[in-house]
């Protein structure tokens, strides 16, 4: 491990951003829900107004709160709306929540190999680069979680003679995580909090506790938007937050709470891959231990566990990412544990898992050499693919020095982010909106214009992000399309719709067109035999543009 003076944990939030960043900053993939905040923001800006979320069909919308609707709306007015600026902010809060996990750890350990590891575990967790890489409310959750983590930290660390800027820092974290999910800050903020009044190994005082300017900042923040919509539009908007908190969420089906429970027990983890290999052997004699020395925050770290593995089990469709308001707190932990461990002795196993990703990472270079090869490829590409193969040597370099392996295992799982965006380049760029985009310039479509969309949502988001603020977009659906197409200058069509339109009014041209992933075998066959565009064409996903005659 690397010693704490050469350490910097702005070294590895920066390779956080740069190696994960390509994959994030490009619609490689899309994940559903980020329409809901991409579109409302888009409207946001036609609009003027910020407090007010709609969906592309203009209907309201009030299942989350604000936070996750400005971030989105805040990349789109520093950059422009673009896929980049839809995301760049929750990416950077990918690589805050890293900074706050080392800050956490920093706080409470002397050992700073806790804290060093304990960062790069946190960047190299699959939950964080994923929720990283999308423009939905999860990674927001976590980081202002991870926030309020090292204020709690604080008050574990120092009782009751606690400085106040862990006030601060814990009742800001939650009101911030508040106005980004709702509930589930709120549960385990109450649980925390609720943990520091009552635990019998570092009770705090309530007068303590309750530091009244931070307390009431923090309700402030917690309570803006609720009251916002409760001024605007009264109290009928709570029915939509509320069901989406907890009715349509909270299964009652006793198997499919006992499934959820243990999926997400397992995953707990599971997901700390590769890191909990190395706690198995000596667990149960490394966890008393620990316990003995720290029982307040052994408690703490075990509260917060069970109660996120609770509300995940009570979920109607539970998702991984549910965990991610815990695992920072958690990660600290078991970076802790396994310095007690010995996991920096452990040089064998170390560099067996580093050979590992190695050769993974090997292999998804060769298929992004053969995409590349094979197709038109932009030169950036090819400086990605060499920058690829150079972080490869560098990490052969650092395999030779023990105390480098944790480094070189996170650098090797951030890698394989990098390197699958070279080969998803080809499946998935320039995305439909992009080809809209595009179309529009070349057709000099007015500004202003009023455009109707039938067609799936989700390439329906990318599209008006494409288009951008100075185009009108609404999407339809086919019970409506026969009662609303005609009042649109123009009309964009996937096309399984087509046979919707009247033909003869109207003039029909392809807009869009991109590889349908479940194809992926004839893909690689055209690859292979040089007509990729011909099954590009057959098998891909289709937009047509249609203009009034």
């Amino acid at each position: 491990m690397q010693t704490e003076k050469n350490f910097s944990i702005w070294y590895i939030m920066l390779a956080f951003v740069l190696l994960v960043g390509p994959f994030a900053l490009s619609f490689h993939m899309h994940y559903p829900d980020e329409m809901y905040y991409s579109d409302a923001a888009v409207k946001m800006l036609q609009t003027g107004d910020i407090q007010t979320t709609y969906l592309g069909s203009g209907e309201l919308r009030f299942k989350k709160p604000i936070l996750t609707y400005w971030f989105v709306l805040a990349g789109f007015e520093l950059f422009g709306v673009s896929p980049f600026s839809s995301r760049l902010l929750f990416l950077l809060a990918g690589a805050a929540t890293i900074g706050f996990v080392f800050w956490a750890a920093k706080i409470f350990f002397k050992d700073y190999r806790v804290a060093n590891l304990a960062a790069l575990i946190m960047a190299s967790h699959p939950v964080l680069i994923l929720s990283s890489t999308r423009s939905i409310p999860d990674v927001l959750l976590g980081m202002f979680m991870a926030m309020s983590a090292a204020g709690f930290v604080g008050f574990l660390k120092y009782g009751n003679d606690t400085p106040k800027r862990y006030s601060w820092i814990l009742y800001l974290g939650l009101a911030f995580a508040f106005e980004v999910k709702g509930l589930p800050a709120a549960a385990l903020g109450g649980l925390g909090l609720l943990y520091l009044l009552i635990n019998p190994w570092q009770r705090i005082k309530l007068s303590k506790l309750a530091y009244f300017p931070a307390l009431l900042a923090g309700l402030f923040i917690a309570s803006y938007w609720f009251v916002a919509m409760y001024w605007i539009h009264g109290a009928d908007y709570l029915n939509s937050f509320v069901e989406d908190q907890v009715g349509m969420r909270v299964a009652s089906r006793y198997l499919l709470v006992s499934q959820n429970l243990l999926i997400a027990s397992v995953l707990m983890i599971a997901l700390f891959v590769p890191w909990f290999i190395f706690s198995f052997k000596g667990f149960k004699k490394y966890f008393k231990e620990l316990f003995s020395e720290e029982k307040a925050f052994t408690g703490f770290t075990v509260l917060w566990v069970i109660a996120i593995l609770l509300m995940s089990a009570v979920v109607s469709k539970f998702y991984e990412r549910y965990l991610l308001p815990v695992i920072p707190m958690a990660t600290v932990w078991l970076a802790w544990l396994l310095i007690r461990n010995g996991i920096l002795e452990k040089v064998k196993l170390m560099k067996g898992i580093l050979f590992f990703f190695f050769g993974l990472n090997f292999l998804i270079l060769i298929i992004g050499v053969f995409f590349n090869a094979m197709l038109p490829t932009s030169f950036w590409v090819w400086i990605q693919i060499v920058f690829t193969a150079l972080i490869l040597l560098y990490l052969a370099i650092k395999s030779k020095r023990g105390n480098d392996l944790p480094l070189a295992i996170s650098l090797s799982v951030l890698l394989l982010f990098f390197g699958v965006s070279i080969s998803t380049y080809q499946i998935s760029l320039p995305d439909a909106g992009q080809h809209v985009k595009q179309y529009a310039k070349k057709e000099q479509i007015a500004l202003g214009s009023k455009i109707g969309y039938l067609g799936h949502l989700h390439t329906g988001s990318k599209i008006r992000i494409g288009l951008g603020p100075e185009y009108f977009m609404t999407d339809m659906n086919e019970k409506n399309f026969d009662q609303l197409y005609r009042e649109f200058d123009y009309l964009i069509l996937e096309e399984k719709h087509l046979s919707k339109l009247p033909v003869d009014k109207y003039d029909v041209e392809l807009a869009a067109l991109n590889w349908d992933p479940k194809y992926f075998t004839q893909m690689f066959k055209g690859i292979w035999d040089g007509n990729a565009e011909e099954v590009k064409f057959k098998t891909g996903k289709k937009f047509y543009w249609a203009k009034p005659l």
